[in-house]
């Protein structure tokens, strides 16, 4: 079985890559936009748009729709904490040094890892295991979910990186889901309620994901600690090398602003099945 992920791999991380490119750009757009006056269902892309520097930005879903397919964006607004997560797509040698700066800081996160990432890459898999990081579930192959219409295609995608990372760690995956490139549905988010997970967009993101455009500290910072807010879900890549390199100054300078750093348990009721 490993061998047959190892031949999918190449195939897989460039398509992940073409798609997380098109994805993200149309989050970073939607994002740019004014949101509509009434937030509209959940259902399509998801966007922010932020209002005030250090306040929750206006999502286009409200936490009230999206709760009823235990799904969050962010947490209650009057405690100073993160909820630092990481999209996973293919490893490229950054995901090390921000471990070790989340070990530094205490600072619990979750990763979400597509199939080829969580199948290549057993020791990192582990340690994030180790470490008392959440593994969490960002599809087999980085789809576009909401085309996705049958239960059990659906349920193929996420149970695929379910057995791989069982195979790994021999543990049951945390059933936390991230819809790939912020594409969703509400009858997706129904499947994934369905099959026990709970789903997890996020309030703060920044453009990190290009690997020849990297922002420069100044630039991530100018994002990161002006927009970080309370209850806020962090979303970063981890390949970025940007990341990688102001892992522990970055979270060193949300300390210093008085927040502190929980686990995506901490949102709701535990999901965890192990």
């Amino acid at each position: 079985m490993k061998l047959k992920h190892a031949k999918a791999g190449g195939k897989m991380i460039a398509l992940f890559t073409a798609a997380f490119f098109i994805g993200h750009f149309i989050g970073y757009a939607a994002e740019k936009m004014n949101p509509p006056a009434v937030p509209t269902a959940a259902d399509g892309n998801w966007g922010l748009s932020f209002q005030e520097d250090g306040k929750p930005p206006v999502a286009n879903a409200t936490s009230e729709e999206l709760k009823k397919f235990d799904t969050y964006y962010s947490d209650t607004p009057d405690k100073k904490v993160i909820y630092l997560t990481f999209d996973a797509g293919y490893e490229n040698g950054n995901t090390a040094p921000i471990l070790d700066a989340l070990k530094k800081h205490n600072a619990p996160a979750t990763f979400f890892c597509v199939g080829n990432y969580v199948s290549e890459n057993p020791d990192l898999i582990k340690r994030m295991n180790d470490e008392g990081h959440i593994v969490g579930n960002h599809t087999y192959s980085h789809p576009d979910m909401s085309k996705i219409s049958t239960k059990e295609a659906f349920s193929e995608e996420l149970g695929k990186v379910e057995t791989i990372y069982k195979e790994i760690t021999g543990e049951e995956m945390t059933k936390f889901y991230r819809p790939p490139q912020g594409k969703y549905s509400e009858a997706n988010l129904q499947m994934a309620k369905d099959m026990g997970y709970k789903t997890f967009f996020w309030s703060l993101a920044y453009v990190d994901w290009y690997q020849d455009k990297q922002p420069t500290k100044e630039e991530a910072f100018s994002k990161l600690l002006t927009r970080i807010h309370p209850g806020a879900i962090v979303l970063l890549h981890s390949t970025s090398s940007t990341n990688a390199q102001i892992m522990d100054e970055l979270l060193t300078k949300w300390e210093e602003m008085g927040y502190t750093f929980q686990s995506l348990e901490q949102i709701g009721d535990s999901a965890k099945t192990k």
